[in-house]
């Protein structure tokens, strides 16, 4: 955590990739100005909040700023996709819709490097901070696991879609039961919070949809469970694929 204008701008010109920035209401800080300049072409995302909000995380002068270094670099997912091509396998991409619990976070990152996934993508606002806490959740998996950190999600379906990736969404309204749907070929798989689900632009912008069937009492399964089984169906067809079966 960096607090202060100097101290923040020094990490925006060496080149830092930020967490979040929180900048207070109505600051007039000389250089504050210069600096929310920078941190917007390096893509950081800064959000508006109370004076009381950077309040509680110091107690120091803070000038109006705190920001939040990341742990990991974030990939570009118009470079990716291309380099996975490029390396003679079939992508398998998780699209995290609004899963902002960090512990969720970290484990669904740990199960997707077990699954040989090739990236998690996830929005700028609304995802689960990438934290110390989000690395242990992921037994270390998110400093190998890249992640692509976009705008707007439906713009990155919209780029996978244009790549020759089917885009499914995971929930509990979809058309097909996960191991009764064609799942082989290069996949993004979105999954959504548990409180909220994926959003209704992200369902409509899916090539197709699945569900994975209860039988409890329970009405859902926590996303990274469900994340696990979605993620390990697609790793078994495509190790069927490949046995000829």
């Amino acid at each position: 955590m960096l607090y202060g204008i100097h101290p923040v701008e020094e990490a925006a010109d060496a080149g830092k990739t930020f967490d979040k920035v929180w900048v207070q209401r109505g600051t007039k800080v000389e250089g504050s100005a210069v600096l929310l300049g920078k941190l917007r072409r390096l893509g950081a995302p800064v959000q508006y909040v109370p004076k009381a909000k950077l309040d509680r995380l110091t107690r120091k002068n803070h000038q109006g700023i705190v920001a939040f270094v990341s742990p990991i670099e974030f990939h570009k997912l118009d470079w990716l996709i291309p380099s996975i091509y490029e390396a003679g396998e079939s992508p398998l991409i998780v699209v995290l819709d609004g899963v902002s619990d960090v512990r969720n976070f970290g484990a669904i990152c740990r199960t997707a490097e077990c699954a040989g996934a090739h990236g998690v993508v996830i929005p700028e606002r609304g995802s689960a901070s990438i934290n110390a806490d989000a690395i242990k959740t992921s037994a270390g998996s998110l400093m190998r696991l890249p992640v692509c950190r976009v705008p707007d999600l439906a713009q990155a379906v919209d780029l996978m879609k244009s790549s020759g990736m089917e885009v499914v969404s995971c929930h509990e309204g979809g058309e097909k039961v996960h191991h009764q749907a064609d799942l082989s070929g290069p996949t993004a798989l979105i999954m959504g919070a548990e409180d909220q689900g994926i959003s209704r632009k992200l369902l409509d912008a899916s090539t197709r949809s699945i569900r994975i069937p209860l039988h409890g009492a329970t009405s859902s399964l926590n996303v990274s469970v469900a994340t696990g089984i979605a993620l390990f169906e697609i790793v078994r067809q495509r190790e069927m694929d490949e046995a000829g079966e």
